[in-house]
C-alpha cells in the first residue's frame, strides 16, 4: 500500500474513532451575523375570508379532508397565494400518547423536504464568495475520497455516491451516528460509485450528508447551529430546528407513527442531518417559502441556477435543480417541489413559482395520500389538471 494511501486511511480511521457528534457548547464560528444580509422576519397575513368565492373554497377544501381523515390523514395543511394564506387546518393527533392534538405550534419531521434547506444554506455561502458550488468537495473535507465529484453534483444528485442509507445498516456501534460517522466510513471504505460522476441523475441521500458538513466545515458551526442562526431565526421561523435525537424531545414535537398508529421509535440514523432531520410547521414553511420570492435571502440568478433541471438522459417534464425537484413543461411553466419520507412521516410541499402559488402538507402517521394531495387540491382550487399531467406522487 502506498505510504500516502495507508496516512489517508490512518486519518479517517481516527476521525472516525473521535468523532464526537456533539452539537452543545460554545461553537467557534469563522462567520459574523454581519456577514450576512438582513433579510428580516417575513410576515404573512390572511385572504379575504368575506369572498363568496373564498367561502366556496374553504367549504370544498373542508369536505375534501372530511375524505382525507377517513383515509387515515393526521396532520396540517396549508394553501397560500402571493404572501396570503387562503386555506390552514390542523387535523388529529400530534401525540397519542399523551392525547396531544396537532396545532399551529405542532413541529413534524420534514424527511426529505429538509434538502432545500440545506442546499438553501449552500447557495447562500455561495452568494457570500464563502465557497464555489464547482468546486470539489475535498477543498473543504480533505479526507473525502472522491476528487472528482463537486458540490454541484451533491446538490443535483448526479454524483454517484452510494445511499449511506443502505449500505451503514451494520455501522451502528452507538445509539445515534452523526455526518462525520458518515464522512469517515466513506473515507475508510471507500464505497464503489454507483457510476461515474456527472453522467446521470440518481436520489441519494449522502449527497446531502456530505453537503451538510461542508457547511460546517466553511461556518466553522455544528449544521443545527447555522440552520438557527442564520435562517430559520432571522425569517421569524420560531417553530423550526433541526433536530438532536439526543435532546429532550418538547411539548410541540409530534411523534411519528405508522399507519396503524404504532409509535415509530427513533433508531441510529437520526443523529445524521441534512438528507432530514428538519422540523417545522406549515406557517414557518410558507415564511421560508416566500422569503424565497425576495432576492434578499438568496440571490434571483443563484435561484435561477436552482430551479434549473440538471439532468435529461430520461424524456419527460420531471427534473432536479439544486436542492429541488420539478416539473418543467415545454410551454415553460415550472412546478418547483419537494416530498418527503422518513418513519411515519410524510411531506410535500409545492411551488407554483410562475404565481406564487403553495400548497403545504405534513403529516405523522403513514399515509401515502399525502402526496396526492396536491393535485387533489390544485384540482379544487382551478378546476383543472396543470397541463393535463399528474403532479409527482412519490418521495
Amino acid at each position: 500500500m502506498p505510504l500516502q494511501t495507508s496516512r489517508t486511511l490512518f486519518l479517517a480511521g481516527f476521525l472516525y474513532i473521535l468523532s464526537s457528534c456533539v452539537s452543545n457548547g460554545e461553537p467557534k464560528p469563522k462567520l459574523a451575523m454581519e456577514s450576512f444580509p438582513k433579510f428580516g422576519k417575513v410576515n404573512i397575513s390572511y385572504n379575504d375570508t368575506t369572498d363568496p368565492k373564498f367561502k366556496e373554497m374553504i367549504y370544498q377544501l373542508d369536505t375534501f379532508y372530511q375524505r382525507q381523515i377517513s383515509l387515515g390523514f393526521n396532520g396540517s395543511v396549508l394553501v397560500g397565494y402571493k404572501g396570503k394564506i387562503l386555506y390552514k387546518r390542523y387535523f388529529g393527533i400530534a401525540d397519542r400518547e399523551n392525547n396531544i392534538l396537532w396545532d399551529e405550534q405542532t413541529q413534524s419531521q420534514l424527511a426529505s423536504t429538509s434538502k432545500p434547506f440545506t442546499a438553501g444554506a449552500i447557495l447562500i455561502l455561495k452568494d457570500k464568495g464563502l465557497l464555489g458550488i464547482d468546486d470539489p468537495v475535498n477543498k473543504y473535507i480533505s479526507y473525502f475520497p472522491y476528487p472528482e465529484i463537486t458540490l454541484r453534483m451533491l446538490l443535483n444528485h448526479r454524483s454517484g455516491l452510494p445511499d449511506y442509507l443502505k449500505l451503514m445498516t451494520k455501522a451502528a456501534d452507538k445509539p445515534y451516528l452523526c455526518n462525520d460517522d458518515v464522512l469517515s466510513w466513506l473515507a475508510v471504505k471507500r464505497p464503489k460509485l454507483n457510476f461515474t460522476s456527472d453522467t446521470k441523475f440518481t436520489y441519494c441521500n449522502t449527497n446531502y450528508v456530505v453537503l451538510a458538513s461542508v457547511i460546517e466545515k466553511v461556518t466553522g458551526m455544528k449544521f443545527d447551529y447555522f440552520m438557527k442562526r442564520f435562517l430559520f431565526t432571522p425569517l421569524g421561523m420560531t417553530n423550526t430546528f433541526v433536530v438532536d435525537p439526543n435532546d429532550i424531545k418538547n411539548e410541540h414535537t409530534a411523534n411519528s407513527y405508522n399507519y396503524r398508529w404504532k409509535l415509530e421509535p427513533n433508531m441510529h440514523f437520526d443523529g445524521v442531518w441534512g438528507d432530514k432531520g428538519v422540523y417545522s410547521t406549515v406557517e414557518d414553511l410558507y415564511r421560508w417559502d416566500q422569503a424565497l420570492y425576495s432576492g434578499k435571502l438568496i440571490k434571483s440568478s443563484t435561484l435561477s441556477e436552482a430551479y434549473r433541471g440538471y439532468s435529461f438522459e430520461k424524456e419527460g417534464v420531471k427534473n432536479y435543480g439544486l436542492g429541488w425537484r420539478m416539473l418543467d413543461y415545454p410551454n415553460g411553466t415550472k412546478i418547483i417541489y419537494h416530498n418527503g419520507w422518513w418513519h411515519g412521516n410524510n411531506t410535500s410541499f409545492y411551488r407554483f413559482i410562475d404565481d406564487n402559488f403553495t400548497i403545504i402538507v405534513l403529516g405523522n402517521r403513514f399515509n401515502k395520500n399525502i402526496y396526492r394531495q396536491p393535485q387533489q387540491i390544485y384540482n379544487i382550487i382551478n378546476g383543472q389538471m396543470v397541463n393535463g399531467e399528474e403532479i409527482e406522487t412519490e418521495e
